[in-house]
């Protein structure tokens, strides 16, 4: 390109004026050294997952309520837009690196299983079963991008996006998120850890103050929207909520939205850190608390949630017979197997060969494959 370095000046023009605290574009790092074109690293990584099989699934995978009927009921893809969002609202306000944030925001589901939580309860059963391993979003999230995306050669994200992926854990929730100064080593070593000691690595913060935006907002991304969706479909009643959380945080998901972001603004402006207030801290934990007594326990029946374990189960014994009789004609060679490079083949467990695929599943075709293996389906759903 004739004005390469011009234009490669001007993507990188804004970091002049980002925050003591941000992560620079040249303090990127990758597990493979490459040499990068005009694209910053971070904006560069946004590119690779975005265009990524793993992205487009997002379209049909489930957030809370799988099998709705309801068209505005969000999925997984509706989520990462608004954790995107979100964080970025936070990033430019604090004067981040937004192209970090949106990278990691729209990556850190792409580990994600069919069926949301639910789905990943039961993976995680046949994984413990199976590898005597631990199986969660975050961590297949990172595994999906280094090593089973893009046909098996993974995308070569830097290790500050693999990292705030990793450590998003949008299941807890700190008043105060410190970055956590770690070397490649340490996140590779967090990671490999992570399949054996998993409450080890999700208490960790991530290495970067973009990365603690990233997982604070996570849950102001979900935690709000899950409200809309359960009044939507009748499972809750607005006036439901509690008193004591609605006068903090509102009782819509706009409100509660905007009071979340509002707070961490004012708590955390020009600071090393990000941070909560005590009122809104508590508040949030309480309203965390309330959805999963009233919405994420009821998210399937009892019934739907043995129906599909049982089918679950019978794909992962069906998907490694096949495996191990070099069936062709399974769908896990014709649409995953038969495209991965040789190294992803000779050197990933066949029982792990399975759970890739699974949890890379759309909500479409895994319900369609418990179909298929189960014959009970009326009875159930």
């Amino acid at each position: 390109m004739k004005y390469m370095k011009e234009v490669k000046e001007n993507f990188l023009n804004k970091e002049k004026y980002l925050s003591q605290y941000a992560t620079k574009s040249s303090e990127a790092l990758r597990f493979y050294d490459e040499e990068e074109d005009y694209r910053p690293p971070f904006f560069h990584d946004i590119d690779r997952i975005i265009h990524s099989y793993s992205y487009t699934r997002y379209l049909d995978k489930t957030q809370v309520f799988p099998r709705s009927n309801n068209d505005h009921i969000s999925k997984r893809i509706t989520h990462v837009q608004l954790v995107s969002k979100i964080a970025r609202t936070i990033g430019r306000a604090l004067n981040l690196n937004e192209d970090l944030i949106e990278a990691i925001a729209l990556g850190h589901d792409i580990g994600h299983t069919p069926l949301g939580h639910e789905g990943e309860a039961l993976l995680n059963e046949i994984s413990k079963r199976e590898l005597n391993e631990y199986f969660a979003h975050n961590i297949q999230s990172v595994r999906h991008l280094m090593e089973v995306e893009n046909d098996g050669k993974g995308l070569n994200l830097t290790i500050q996006v693999l990292d705030g992926i990793m450590c998003h854990n949008g299941e807890m929730l700190d008043n105060v998120y410190e970055k956590i100064t770690k070397t490649k080593e340490e996140v590779k070593s967090d990671y490999e850890l992570a399949y054996k000691d998993l409450k080890a690595v999700a208490s960790r913060h991530p290495m970067t103050l973009e990365g603690c935006v990233v997982r604070i907002s996570d849950i102001i991304g979900y935690i709000g929207r899950d409200i809309e969706d359960a009044i939507l479909i009748g499972k809750i009643k607005r006036e439901d909520l509690p008193e004591d959380i609605v006068s903090v945080l509102g009782d819509n998901n706009k409100d509660i939205v905007n009071n979340i972001i509002n707070d961490i603004i004012e708590n955390s402006f020009n600071k090393p850190y990000i941070k909560l207030s005590k009122k809104v801290f508590d508040a949030l934990l309480k309203l965390k608390k309330f959805n999963y007594e009233h919405i994420y326990k009821y998210s399937l029946t009892a019934k739907e949630k043995a129906y599909y374990k049982e089918g679950m189960n019978k794909l992962f014994y069906e998907y490694l017979e096949d495996i191990v009789n070099d069936n062709k004609k399974s769908i896990i060679f014709r649409i995953f197997l038969d495209n991965q490079v040789k190294s992803y083949m000779d050197n990933t467990n066949d029982k792990r060969k399975v759970i890739d695929f699974i949890a890379g599943m759309t909500d479409e075709l895994f319900m369609s494959e418990v179909k298929r293996v189960c014959q009970n389906e009326e009875k159930v759903l």
